[in-house]
C-alpha cells in the first residue's frame, strides 16, 4: 500500500490510514489523543550520535541518509524494527503514513524510511 510521511503536528486525515510514529522521542507539544498513533516505533528512529551529529542540517541530509540507511543494515533492532515496517506495509490493505516530529519535511528519517519502503 502507498506510504506517506506526515508531521506529527499536521492535523489527522482518514487517508492517513495506519499512522506509525518512527521517532524514538515523543513529539513536543503533541497529546496522544491528538497523535492519534496505532504504532510507535522507537528503535527504528536514527542513534542518538546520529541525530545529535545530523541536527536537521539539510546540508547534511545525503551523509545522514548513507549512514541512517547503514545504522539499519548492522543494528539488528534498528534492523528487525524496519522489517516489520515492511510487514506492515504488505500487510495492511489502506495507507501507511510514517509520522515523524521534525519541522523540515524533505530532511529527516521519514523520508528515508519511506523511500526505502517504496523500493522494497
Amino acid at each position: 500500500m502507498p506510504v506517506q510521511i506526515k508531521r506529527a503536528y499536521d492535523s489527522v486525515e482518514k487517508s492517513d490510514g495506519m499512522r506509525i510514529l518512527v521517532d524514538r522521542l515523543w513529539p513536543r507539544g503533541v497529546s496522544k489523543g491528538d497523535a492519534a498513533l496505532d504504532e510507535w516505533v522507537k528503535d527504528i528512529g536514527p542513534s542518538k550520535e546520529l541525530r545529535q551529529w545530523f541536527d536537521h542540517d539539510a546540508d547534511k541530509y545525503e551523509d545522514f541518509k548513507k549512514k541512517y540507511k547503514k545504522e539499519l543494515k548492522e543494528n539488528d533492532t534498528q534492523r528487525e524494527a524496519l522489517e516489520q515496517l515492511k510487514q506492515w506495509t504488505k500487510k495492511h490493505n489502506k495507507n501507511i503514513t510514517l509520522v515523524f516530529g521534525a519541522k523540515d519535511e524533505n530532511h529527516n528519517q521519514a523520508a528515508v524510511l519511506k523511500e526505502i519502503l517504496d523500493h522494497q
